[in-house]
């Protein structure tokens, strides 16, 4: 079996409940988002769980930690990154997560707090 496509175990975090297993063909980290069962969820944390086999330690599976969220409309590339909402302001979090701490749920366009990063 590829790393790539271990068993991933899709957790909720609040309320903490397992929502399934999915085989994914990508590695999930914390900031991406991903589709399951017709929802779209955020990826708080990635944890692997390994199996001692053979007289060693293997990969066996992953579980990624999820919150409910919609994905992003405002995103900006920085330094090979996408972080949510326009970079330029000086509020701006440079998160996967979470926009900025004066107007987290955005929109940046026109929001009364930007100031141009300088």
């Amino acid at each position: 079996m590829e790393p790539d496509s271990l068993p991933t175990e899709v957790i909720l975090t609040h309320p903490r409940q397992s929502l399934g297993r999915v085989q994914l063909d990508w590695t999930p980290q914390p900031g991406n988002y991903l589709d399951f069962e017709g929802k779209t969820y955020a990826v708080l944390e990635r944890r692997h769980r390994y199996q001692f086999k053979s007289g060693r330690y293997r990969l066996n599976t992953i579980a990624i930690y999820v919150q409910f969220a919609q994905r992003p409309a405002e995103k900006t590339l920085v330094e090979g990154r996408w972080v949510i909402g326009d970079a330029t302001c000086s509020y701006n979090a440079y998160s996967e997560i979470i926009r900025c701490a004066v107007n987290p749920n955005g929109p940046c366009e026109s929001c009364r707090f930007y100031e141009k990063d300088e």
